[in-house]
């Protein structure tokens, strides 16, 4: 059993890299492998799958209603956007996109949050460096930040529902911790954010509107998302209490790096267990909500924003990496003396 899930456990790793056809459906094969993994576990019974078709609801229904709600009210948002950003100084206007996306992606979703942030970008016509940077540094506040409430992102679904755990509980274990890093990264915004020069901006095109189609597929896909999540963290629970769990927390913030090129929730999925104590759960959020912001592939907002805005995996590392390696270490810091 213990070699099946290992081989379904790379297969989840690696294919979406290798085949282009993965990384494009990436939500029905975490859903079909989900399946697999609960099916080779043992695990798979009427309770489990009820369990895993009710947890997407409140994030699916969250994820539609503001698709249906941005796709409304993007002229007047837009409006709004150039008006605020030409009344406020300038770098003032930067730290608080960054900081106020962050806070409320945990109830518009990340998604969402991620499409007010292209939307944010296009209006303001920043130089090229001024609007990776920008994007980048909201993107790692909308991934952090999403992850206080169930229904900001897929990571902290699960992680609820592996915990069994209320809807206030990871606001409660790691909030301090994201409002900290969520005025870092606003600061960061208003230092290295330069103010749009008339005539010479980033020549990013204005995000079309979405079709009511769109919204409803995406929401379907986040509901099968989140459900393949579900079926997978069950179904890798023999593998967390053979290899993970009694591991050092300290050792599982670093092992966690590698969010910054795999989905952090698919992560979580496979290393949270409700038998872990807080603090790894801590060392464990940390580490994939810091890194997941490292590269694109890391987080859903980095996915949206990065290929709307033709951000390229390499100018995204040139900044991102810096940045997210900064920071793990002074929460790493901040971990060992939690620790003690």
């Amino acid at each position: 059993m213990i070699i099946g899930l290992l081989v379904i456990f790379i297969i989840v790793l690696l294919l979406p890299f290798i085949s282009e056809h993965v990384e494009k459906n990436l939500e029905m094969f975490l859903f079909v492998m989900g399946l697999s993994a609960a099916l080779s576990s043992g695990v798979m019974n009427s309770t489990l799958f009820l369990k895993a078709a009710y947890d997407p609801i409140n994030i699916t229904l969250a994820v539609f209603i503001a698709g249906l709600l941005f796709k409304w009210f993007q002229a007047k948002l837009e409006s709004c956007i150039l008006s605020v950003s030409s009344r406020l100084p300038f770098r003032l206007f930067a730290a608080l996109v960054v900081i106020l996306l962050g806070l409320i992606s945990s109830i518009i979703t990340a998604i969402i949050a991620a499409l007010v942030l292209v939307l944010v970008v296009s209006a303001l016509r920043l130089d090229r460096a001024s609007e990776i940077r920008l994007t980048v540094l909201a993107c790692f506040s909308i991934g952090l930040g999403a992850a206080l409430t169930p229904i900001g992102e897929p990571l902290s679904t699960i992680a609820i529902s592996k915990l069994n755990e209320d809807f206030f509980f990871l606001l409660e274990l790691v909030g301090t911790e994201i409002g900290i890093a969520l005025l870092f990264f606003g600061i960061l915004a208003a230092l290295f954010v330069k103010r749009p020069v008339s005539g010479k901006g980033s020549f990013s095109k204005k995000p079309a509107g979405e079709s009511y189609e769109e919204i409803l597929v995406r929401a379907l896909k986040i509901y099968f998302f989140v459900m393949g999540l579900t079926l997978l963290g069950a179904g890798f629970e023999p593998l967390i209490n053979h290899f993970l769990i009694g591991l050092n927390p300290l050792l599982l913030y670093w092992i966690n790096m590698i969010s910054a090129v795999l989905d952090n929730a698919t992560l979580a999925a496979a290393e949270i267990s409700p038998s872990m104590d807080h603090f790894t759960v801590q060392s464990i959020l940390l580490g994939l909500l810091i890194s997941g912001g490292m590269l694109i592939p890391g987080n859903i907002p980095n996915i949206i924003a990065a290929g709307k805005l033709q951000i390229t995996s390499k100018e995204w590392a040139r900044f991102g990496v810096p940045v997210a390696l900064f920071t793990m270490v002074a929460y790493f810091i901040r971990i060992l003396v939690w620790g003690n």
